[in-house]
């Protein structure tokens, strides 16, 4: 009977082991991020690589705006699969992230490897968006002098449009947008609403033209616009 006990005992320590990991996705589904937290630490204690759980640990730690906190999960991950795009994106948008609310001085000495993190989810994966997306973010930022570049922001967001057409209009909008070419800005707005035809679409169109051109009634006519057509 002893024997049937710890036979029984070591059986339905995975069961449990695997229930405590759904209650984590479960409350990090909940957005209850610091009970899931707590629980994927626990399972991690049992699995510590168990690259699921490190990567919701990273992630809480964003969703949290502890841009530090994550970098060493995404670099961990970095460590035990090297192959994987996304890996590479998340450890740059973390640091990144950490370098924007750094000092200067900090934020120039990570410029280098937030980059590096971006084109390598590139090299693994050429058809990755949200890299992209986060270099020409970084080449409008930057200052000439550190390396910012208008040609290369909208060299990226040329590609963009050959992968996937609304986030090249988005992407041009935003350049744009940036650099206070307002009508211009309007044109990939409106393509992108035509090619996507999404919420996102009309809300870029429309912010554009309450907080950027002074047009309210336009931002309010092509929001009831996209309520209209998705009745």
């Amino acid at each position: 009977m002893r024997y049937f006990i710890v036979i029984v005992f070591f059986m339905s320590f995975p069961i449990w082991s695997q229930t405590n990991f759904d209650k984590a996705e479960n409350c990090f589904r909940l957005e209850k991020y610091e009970q899931a937290k707590l629980l994927f630490e626990r399972f991690l204690a049992q699995h510590p690589n168990d690259v699921k759980s490190i990567e919701y640990l990273g992630d809480i730690q964003c969703h949290l705006r502890k841009w530090e906190a994550a970098i060493p999960y995404y670099e961990k991950l970095k460590k035990l699969k090297p192959n994987e795009a996304e890996y590479q994106y998340k450890f740059g948008g973390a640091l990144a992230m950490f370098a924007k609310e750094s000092n200067k001085i900090k934020a120039l000495s990570l410029i280098g490897d937030v980059k590096e993190s971006f084109l390598k989810a590139l090299v693994l994966n050429p058809n990755h968006i949200g890299a992209r997306w986060a270099l020409i973010e970084i080449y409008l930022q930057l200052p000439g002098v550190f390396g910012g570049s208008e040609s290369k922001a909208i060299q990226y967001s040329s590609e963009l449009l050959k992968i996937s057409p609304v986030d090249g209009y988005l992407s041009r909008g935003h350049i744009e947008e940036y650099f206070e070419r307002y009508a211009n800005a309007e044109k990939q707005y409106k393509k992108a609403i035509e090619t996507g035809n999404s919420q996102a679409t009309y809300q870029k169109l429309a912010d554009l033209y309450k907080n950027k051109m002074q047009q309210p009634e336009k931002a309010r006519r092509i929001l009831a616009a996209f309520n209209k057509n998705n009745l």
